[in-house]
């Protein structure tokens, strides 16, 4: 058998799709090969399958040059598909954004004790639903409903996926087929997905709005009460701020007037702050507690927004207003899964020691963050990013005011520090400062910022001294190839 010829390549001329090798001949390569014995050959000639496929398009178009065929380009992008096709799509960032709590970024950052326990339950059979003491089936909301009642003062607890999940079931279990009151100034809507009517329609209660958008009054919920009455509510406007001439009712008197007429009263916190933030110099949030001692008989609450966990929906409040929820077939659809309930479990024992919490919660870490050090982080990074990103842009430290974010305490502001970034040609100052973000977006540990001003700005209450300082410079250069 005659050997095949070796392709003579001419740098920087066309090739035509006759030119490309069989996936055959790609595979023999020693780097494919390579890849074959790390990965399969299923993965590897599936890439090798789309990269002659993408060429051949190219080759098509007239746009392919030869040099692009040679056996190490080739090998090389082999190798870079295998790479990107097993790269995570959810990967680590730096959140930059100012936004401590931040929705697209994941909202609260698990606590160490909480990723131990993941990787140590997980590694093998675990108690999820085992009773251990009496040797049978078990129930997994006994995993956290002891410290879930502890921390909050209720006498049951559940648990389910998420908080627009606790807020459905409790209105489905009791409420479905009659009549909830809610002030028209509470029918909130989180993230474009979370509408109060269109919850308490898909539990299958109907709605009843009682006062006005900026006023109610108790008498508002008296005189609405009738017959087909199956549950006051009051939904904590968590991610807005109603000021001037408003007037709303505490939930202690809608609580009385629920009881009076021999109805259950809940209410809906979504931050689910556990502790008085206050002790820890931010501003007040409701908690848990507080409506279990005035009276409601449920309270819905996240666990990844102040709470500082996994995405959770928690319900807690009155044992048979808990157990009638805990019993409706809807429950099992809305469960949490055995890594959420292993990361909240481990993130509810840290509340146990309030003295240490503010250095074991990273929620509460971030957002107790002192300003003057984060001054002089920024003081100590701007002369290193200064030198990535010149000449064509300055870099100077610079005061901030930050916020904590997933709808938690809308108004209020954290004082912070930062580095901002300005392009020094005005003109076109928009499309380099958008040209900046994504190149920093597009680092491997992605640094994710904010555009306000004219400026890029890096708000570094939440970059903490450590790997992530010492991981955000070592990647300065790469930023300076992406903008050359």
């Amino acid at each position: 058998m005659r050997a095949r010829p070796a392709e003579s390549v001419v740098d920087g001329s066309k090739a035509s799709p006759k030119d490309l090798p069989s996936i055959d001949l790609l595979l023999r390569g020693a780097r494919a090969q390579a890849l074959v014995a790390e990965h399969g050959h299923t993965l590897v000639a599936a890439q090798a399958r789309a990269l002659l496929d993408a060429l051949r398009a190219r080759a098509l178009l007239g746009g392919l040059d030869r040099a692009e065929l040679q056996a190490q380009a080739l090998q090389a992008a082999l190798q870079g598909g295998v790479d990107e096709r097993l790269r995570p799509r959810m990967q680590r960032v730096l959140n930059l954004s100012g936004t401590v709590i931040h929705t697209n970024l994941g909202r609260a950052l698990l606590a160490d004790s909480a990723l131990q326990q993941l990787l140590q339950t997980m590694a093998g059979p675990n108690n999820l639903e085992f009773d251990l003491a009496r040797g049978g089936r078990g129930d997994r909301d006994s995993l956290v409903e002891e410290l879930l009642t502890t921390l909050t003062g209720a006498e049951a607890a559940t648990v389910v996926n998420n908080n627009a999940a606790a807020v459905l079931l409790t209105v489905a279990a009791l409420a479905q087929g009659r009549e909830v009151i809610v002030s028209r100034g509470e029918l909130v809507e989180i993230g474009g997905a979370f509408r109060m009517p269109e919850v308490m329609a898909a539990a299958g209660a109907t709605l009843v709005e009682v006062g006005t958008t900026n006023r109610t009054h108790a008498r508002d919920y008296a005189q609405a009460v009738n017959a087909r009455t199956a549950l006051l509510m009051k939904v904590h406007t968590s991610n807005y701020a109603l000021q001037g001439f408003t007037s709303s009712v505490d939930e202690a008197d809608i609580a009385a007037i629920a009881h009076e007429h021999g109805l259950p009263m809940a209410t809906d916190l979504g931050s689910g702050a556990l502790v008085d933030l206050q002790d820890y110099g931010l501003p007040h949030e409701p908690t848990p507690r507080e409506k279990i001692a005035a009276g409601c008989d449920v309270v819905t609450f996240s666990g990844d927004k102040l709470l500082g966990g996994p995405q959770a929906g928690l319900i807690v409040g009155r044992r048979a207003a808990i157990e009638r929820i805990r019993r409706t077939p809807m429950k099992r659809a809305l469960r949490l899964g055995k890594l959420t309930l292993a990361a909240l479990e481990a993130t509810l024992r840290l509340y146990l020691r309030p003295e240490r919490l503010a250095q074991d919660l990273p929620t509460l870490r971030l957002l107790t963050r002192p300003a003057a050090a984060i001054r002089a982080l920024a003081a100590q990074l701007a002369p290193t990013l200064h030198e990535a990103l010149a000449p064509r842009f300055t870099v100077e430290p610079v005061e901030l005011l930050g916020q904590i974010g997933s709808g938690s305490l809308p108004v209020d502001r954290l004082p912070s520090a930062g580095l901002a970034l300005v392009p020094r040609q005005k003109k076109g100052c928009g499309r380099a400062l958008d040209e900046l973000a994504m190149a920093l977006r597009l680092l491997p540990l992605p640094v994710i910022g904010r555009i306000a001003e004219d400026r890029l700005l890096l708000d570094l209450r939440c970059l903490e001294d450590g790997l992530d300082v010492q991981a955000f410079v070592e990647q300065l250069p790469r930023l300076r190839q992406a903008l050359a």
